[in-house]
């Protein structure tokens, strides 16, 4: 209890905001509709599972610093059950439909949210052609004057399918067994994915399938699962690519070359994520060259990349979020584990993260450092 102590009274001084919220049941979703709501999603097996679009706190816009505030003052606005986990969520942007992917993984489903009332309802489903009772398909969205939507399993499976028609309209068409990891469509015509061994590549869907080369792995990192993100081309400078390893590693890749990372750095993490399915990496997009990591215990570590140098040097985190283990009075040992985590879109040092006792916090946090 003495560390909880001390966490409280530091938090006074390391935090600009702190709101904290109990949902029904934890989630691997947050998922932004605009800078005041998300949808969050429960994930567990054999029940409904609700889908909620909430509102932030309104105390979130005020400027003093108030320090530790647990709050239960985030507003349903919409809200669904789903019979399936779900695992993931995306909306359309520029509509008021969503889709969702989960267990059982043969196919996606398709949501509205209503304009007229508070219902989240169930519309359609899009089929997925791979049928893999232990893995469910990744899935990211094509935001144009008719949507379509990306998903796949493994490499082999890509297809990108028009959401109103559910015509196929691109797949891969190779044999390649790659598991996915993360997909992430960066603008009309491409998308980026990410395999679970560390495998990147960049996809022109305008062309025959021909990705940019993969990454290649270094000796000794058999067993370690990847996930990686791509920064916004109007986030600055430098290398716009982050891989994280289930083991702590974190690399930044050029895209021009994925074959060599330009620098990588071994986080300090207690132990390999306990399940490399919520490992996350994300960059600020208020920051310049700062990110945060999620998944291997109850904090979410912020680093400012601009000082890294070397290869594999340990290097120590900005700002380390420990409410998820230190608010509700867990012990160390027993803290849950943080399951996703988001920035804020337009306020640079808020975050958003979920945890698996279905705890979620939004907090503001101070640089003391005032490096980034």
């Amino acid at each position: 209890m003495e560390l909880a102590e001390d966490w409280l009274v530091e938090s006074l001084r390391l935090y600009q905001d702190f709101h904290a919220f109990d949902l029904s049941g934890a989630t691997r979703v947050l998922e932004w509709i605009d800078h005041k709501g998300v949808f969050v999603a429960g994930y567990e097996s054999l029940k409904k599972n609700e889908i909620l679009h909430l509102i932030l706190p309104l105390r979130l816009s005020v400027t003093e610093n108030q320090g530790l505030f647990p709050e239960r003052d985030f507003r349903v606005c919409h809200g669904g059950f789903s019979d399936r986990s779900v695992f993931d969520l995306k909306h359309v942007p520029d509509t008021r439909l969503l889709v969702t992917s989960g267990f059982p993984g043969c196919y996606l489903q398709v949501w509205h949210v209503a304009e007229d009332n508070d219902v989240i309802k169930a519309v359609s489903t899009i089929a997925v052609h791979e049928k893999e009772e232990s893995l469910w398909p990744r899935v990211a969205v094509f935001s144009s004057m008719a949507p379509a939507v990306l998903h796949g399993v493994r490499l082999s499976g890509l297809r990108t399918v028009d959401l109103e028609s559910q015509k196929i309209t691109y797949s891969s068409g190779v044999s390649d067994s790659e598991e996915l990891s993360s997909l992430q469509v960066l603008d009309a015509d491409t998308f980026a994915f990410c395999g679970t061994s560390g495998r990147l590549g960049l996809v022109d869907t305008r062309q025959k399938w021909a990705p940019m080369e993969p990454l290649s792995l270094n000796p000794g990192s058999s067993g370690v699962k990847w996930c990686a993100k791509v920064r916004d081309k109007d986030q600055g400078p430098g290398p716009c690519i982050a891989s994280l390893g289930s083991d702590g590693q974190l690399r930044l890749l050029d895209p021009r070359n994925l074959c060599h990372p330009v620098s990588s750095a071994q986080c300090p993490v207690p132990t390999p994520s306990p399940d490399p399915e919520l490992l996350r990496v994300t960059w600020a997009p208020g920051l310049d060259n700062c990110l945060a990591i999620s998944g291997f215990d109850g904090t979410v570590q912020i680093y400012d990349v601009t000082s890294w140098d070397g290869k594999r040097s340990q290097v120590e985190p900005l700002f380390t979020h420990r409410g998820h283990i230190f608010l509700d009075g867990h012990e160390v040992h027993t803290a849950p584990l943080v399951t996703t985590h988001t920035w804020h879109p337009c306020k640079p040092r808020t975050l958003l993260s979920a945890a698996s006792d279905a705890s979620l916090h939004v907090w503001d946090w101070v640089d003391l450092q005032a490096s980034c």
